[in-house]
């Protein structure tokens, strides 16, 4: 059986997708903390079948909860303090996201003028659909920006 230690302080991210760990922990900018973090993948879940596990040693606002939420909006943030969970957040997709999506569109501003943001608005949230501020063009899976 595998063991992780206990956090002192910091946050557990549960319920993350199968796979997803490793993207979220560069989107979250972890590489660049000089903090303890754990990444267990393809735990077995009751719930999912397998899912992906982040737990981090560090200050729980330096979390962008934005980009974690339109990643998947579906995971758990454990907040802990003292070795123990103090607060459970949900996440709710955001409103606009920037610097995450890059827009596909040629013809977009955003392609020609390289110190333009990348911006996108939650156009349908029933659907989960995010469109580009200057062109309208909608997001697709692929357009991720890698870090």
């Amino acid at each position: 059986m595998l063991n992780i230690g206990k956090l002192e302080e910091g946050f557990v991210l549960d319920h993350i997708q199968a796979g997803k760990s490793m993207q979220i922990y560069k989107h979250l900018g972890l590489d660049k903390l000089d903090s303890t973090v754990a990444i267990i993948k393809n735990a077995k879940s009751k719930l999912m079948g397998k899912k992906d596990i982040l737990k981090i040693e560090c200050d729980i606002d330096s979390l962008d909860l934005d980009v974690l939420a339109f990643i998947d909006h579906n995971i758990t943030v454990n907040v802990i303090k003292d070795g123990q969970i103090i607060e459970k957040r949900s996440l709710v997709l955001p409103k606009q996201i920037e610097g995450v999506i890059k827009c596909h569109n040629p013809r977009c501003i955003s392609s020609i003028e390289q110190e333009l943001p990348q911006i996108f608005y939650l156009a349908d949230e029933k659907n989960e659909i995010y469109r580009c501020k200057y062109c309208d063009e909608k997001y697709s899976e692929g357009d991720v920006v890698s870090h």
